[in-house]
């Protein structure tokens, strides 16, 4: 009966256990670049200078490591055309649309109440 509980548990992450590996993805996935290019390519494939205009203020450091993690997970297919110079594409993968889905609504969310979010803000700042 133990053995079929743990079983049960590998399968499944446990975000509130401070060691869980789905922590990690956690952060990927909502970290604020993270959203973004989700956002972005659940929108098409594009190129990694078409990401960095379309996510403004994100250094090129940040969007490759962005981009190179997302990779990593399993979220993001990245392809390499040998030209000169290189061209890189970044879609989504099969998985990486599922969870741009999610990332897409809570996006959606916050910029119809963004309004809301701020006013209460304010409030709490003057009590």
């Amino acid at each position: 009966m133990d053995e079929v509980r743990l079983n049960a548990r590998m399968e499944r992450g446990e975000l509130f256990a401070e060691r869980c590996p789905s922590r990690q993805v956690l952060n990927h996935v909502t970290s604020r670049w993270g959203v973004l290019v989700f956002v972005a390519l659940l929108q098409g494939t594009h190129r990694f200078s078409e990401l960095r205009r379309k996510i403004g203020g994100v250094s090129e450091r940040m969007l490759a490591q962005t981009l190179q993690n997302l990779e990593q997970d399993g979220f993001v297919q990245r392809v390499a055309y040998p030209v000169v110079p290189p061209h890189v594409e970044y879609s989504l993968t099969e998985m990486g649309q599922e969870v741009a889905v999610q990332v897409q609504q809570l996006a959606d969310w916050i910029e119809v109440n963004y309004t809301r979010v701020l006013a209460a803000a304010q409030v709490n700042e003057s009590v």
